[in-house]
């Protein structure tokens, strides 16, 4: 099992709320009202971790490892909320979300391939590790800088957590399986390093979870300012196409370890995808 070690090295760099922000250095004169706004947007968002925890609980029932690693990843991705709804408790309480306001993002996501869903939120949690390091660069008030740094630390050790349980469901004995494995991790990696040719932010809270509430299916979509993400990327953070290229440069990185191939571009993870459609075709059909 995985989950007991991963506890025991997470519980030795987790952060404390009251003791490791360093509230006292706030300085009002720092913090804009669209910079606060953006707090706000990113505290209902991390609160999606609720209905995201709901699904890993539901579409991996059959292990139990992984399951009790979402008790790790459910308490930190919530106290990442917590943590900058607590800054505008401190500093701009009125723009504290309402407990409406955080409910709306919990509603029930469609089942989904399990090894796809894995490999979506190592890919999400890559991304919002430098979503996040170049948030505390835009930002000019201290003590949310500060906050944003360590999130993304948070979500860089939550990434390589999701690596080890995918390198786990690889090193399967059942080739088949194996073989499906690599297909849902290849699909998912080419899709999650091509962002910078879509209009839309790829990560797990902007895509659509439920065809039943289609097209306000994304958590993004319930926010109070369902549009403020592009905004706060394009125009705000600036998360450009550089940005999205050390993204990319990542994923393609850890598909070649887990893969023990050299993937230099999204092209050549495509080709090895579709060689591995056809292998699975060929089982099929045999």
């Amino acid at each position: 099992m995985l989950y007991p070690e991963l506890f025991k090295s997470m519980e030795a760099v987790r952060w404390n709320l009251s003791h490791d922000i360093p509230w006292d250095d706030y300085d009002a004169s720092k913090l804009t009202d669209e910079q606060a706004y953006t707090i706000k947007m990113n505290a209902i968002t991390e609160w999606a971790a609720l209905p995201a925890t709901e699904m890993f609980l539901r579409d991996f029932r059959n292990d139990s490892d992984f399951s009790s690693f979402m008790s790790i990843w459910f308490f930190e991705e919530q106290k990442h909320s917590l943590v900058l709804m607590e800054y505008l408790r401190r500093f701009r309480p009125e723009l504290v979300p309402t407990e409406e306001e955080l409910h709306n993002v919990r509603f029930e996501f469609d089942p989904a391939p399990a090894m796809e869903t894995m490999m979506l939120h190592f890919c999400g949690e890559v991304r919002l590790n430098h979503w996040y390091r170049r948030a505390a660069d835009w930002h000019t008030e201290p003590v949310i800088q500060a906050i944003y740094k360590i999130v993304a630390q948070d979500e860089a050790r939550h990434a390589g957590a999701y690596l080890r349980y995918m390198r786990r469901a690889l090193a399967t004995p059942n080739d088949a399986t194996k073989l499906e494995t690599r297909l849902a991790f290849s699909k998912i990696g080419v899709l999650m390093a091509s962002a910078h040719r879509t209009a839309q932010a790829l990560h797990p809270t902007n895509l659509h979870v439920n065809k039943d509430m289609y097209p306000d299916d994304t958590v993004q979509s319930k926010l109070p300012s369902p549009g403020w993400l592009e905004h706060w990327l394009d125009d705000q953070i600036r998360f450009d196409k550089e940005w999205e290229g050390k993204v990319s440069t990542r994923i393609l990185h850890n598909m070649s370890l887990l893969m023990g191939e050299d993937f230099k571009s999204v092209q050549e993870l495509n080709r090895y995808r579709k060689d591995l459609s056809k292998q699975q075709q060929l089982i099929v059909t045999a």
